[in-house]
């Protein structure tokens, strides 16, 4: 049986003032992300979500179950040599993820549903048994803009998250379909990941920021207005 990594992760909704302010702080102290694409220092993610006919990661999401997982693919800033297929598993407050790269002539044979002929082993495997299995399909596209810093004990890692977009029925992560605004107006997802215990000089700084910590799940929030 697998043992995974669970970290800690908390997350807020931060008002845009309050976002670039405690990103002018953290920058003192922490880095830059390396993904960092545009000027601002953020970078374009998108993720495409599966789930099965009775949305059962929806729903599990919104009923509060302690243990879950999902399955999703995430490209970065729309490059098709770098695709990751993901598995997100969450336990009450702590989250672990598995997560392996994939051909994009393998992505396309997953979302046209022609996952009989592909050779694989490991996490694509699994997915692949799932998809037969509990018939995941296709739920939702997730995109949005990112600025990440990082800092090297506890591995931690915090994200503003914001311009959170839908692609509704759209299902192709490269294809250039509409997407719609889902996110809460002059805010932010504020989102804090650590291993065993967050450094006392960083969670001084985040609760000198005003806050509202929330079970935010991007997820939800797209799949909920489709």
């Amino acid at each position: 049986m697998k043992k995974y990594k669970y970290r800690h992760e908390l997350k807020f909704k931060i008002s845009n003032n309050a976002a670039e302010v405690l990103k002018q702080k953290l920058s003192l102290i922490l880095s830059k992300d390396n993904n960092a694409y545009y000027d601002d220092g953020s970078y374009l993610i998108k993720s495409l979500y599966f789930d099965d006919l009775d949305s059962s990661s929806y729903y599990e999401k919104m009923d509060g179950i302690l243990y879950r997982k999902k399955y999703r693919i995430r490209i970065y800033n729309n490059d098709d040599s770098f695709i990751r297929l993901e598995k997100k598993m969450k336990h009450d407050n702590m989250t672990a993820k598995e997560q392996v790269l994939i051909s994009k002539d393998i992505y396309s044979k997953i979302l046209n549903g022609n996952v009989n002929n592909i050779e694989c082993d490991g996490l694509l495997r699994e997915f692949l048994d799932e998809i037969r299995d509990k018939n995941l399909i296709p739920s939702i596209i997730v995109a949005y803009h990112r600025t990440a810093f990082i800092y090297p004990i506890s591995e931690v890692r915090i994200t503003f998250d914001s311009n959170i977009q839908s692609g509704l029925y759209n299902y192709d992560l490269f294809e250039d379909g509409p997407l719609y605004n889902v996110d809460e107006k002059g805010k932010q997802v504020l989102e804090v990941k650590f291993n065993e215990i967050l450094p006392l000089h960083i969670a001084n700084l985040l609760n000198d920021i005003p806050s509202c910590r929330e079970a935010v799940s991007k997820f939800a929030i797209c799949r909920s207005i489709k």
